[in-house]
């Protein structure tokens, strides 16, 4: 007996709408990273991006536990000297909760090129409205 391998050809990739309204952020981002690394499928290879589409909608709806709102802080770096910024996660939530569910993924993949090609199928909007009708997405729940 051998196992097998997924080649690149060989997987079908579909398409997913996790709801996050009233759900925990890393609750959603956790499910997400599993469904874009494709470990909810039986030919799972660590190698080949055998992962579907994901499209989040409700990203402001989503919350997050604790005093998380006024202790955690999203921080970046300008590149420059004392360029360090950051912002509390209750503007974030505000301003653009889209970019705060898609970091909470992004630190779940994989952190190579493989990890970005995975990136690159999360989809998140803000309302319950997507733009992706005409690729027939099923519902996820977990």
């Amino acid at each position: 007996m051998t196992t097998q391998f997924a080649k690149a050809g060989q997987v079908d990739q579909k398409w997913y709408v996790i709801d996050a309204s009233n759900m925990a952020l890393g609750h959603v981002a956790t499910e997400a990273a599993r469904l874009l690394r494709g470990k909810h499928k039986p030919i799972y290879t660590p190698n080949v991006d055998t992962g579907d589409f994901v499209i989040i909608v409700n990203a402001e709806k989503v919350i997050l536990t604790g005093k998380k709102l006024d202790q955690k802080k999203m921080r970046w770096h300008s590149g420059y000297p004392g360029g360090l910024k950051e912002r509390p996660y209750r503007i974030v939530m505000d301003k653009m909760p889209e970019r705060a569910m898609e970091r909470a993924v992004k630190g779940m993949l994989p952190h190579n090129r493989l990890g970005k090609k995975m990136y690159g199928k999360l989809k998140v909007y803000r309302g319950s409205e997507h733009p992706h009708q005409a690729q027939k997405p099923e519902v996820w729940t977990f």
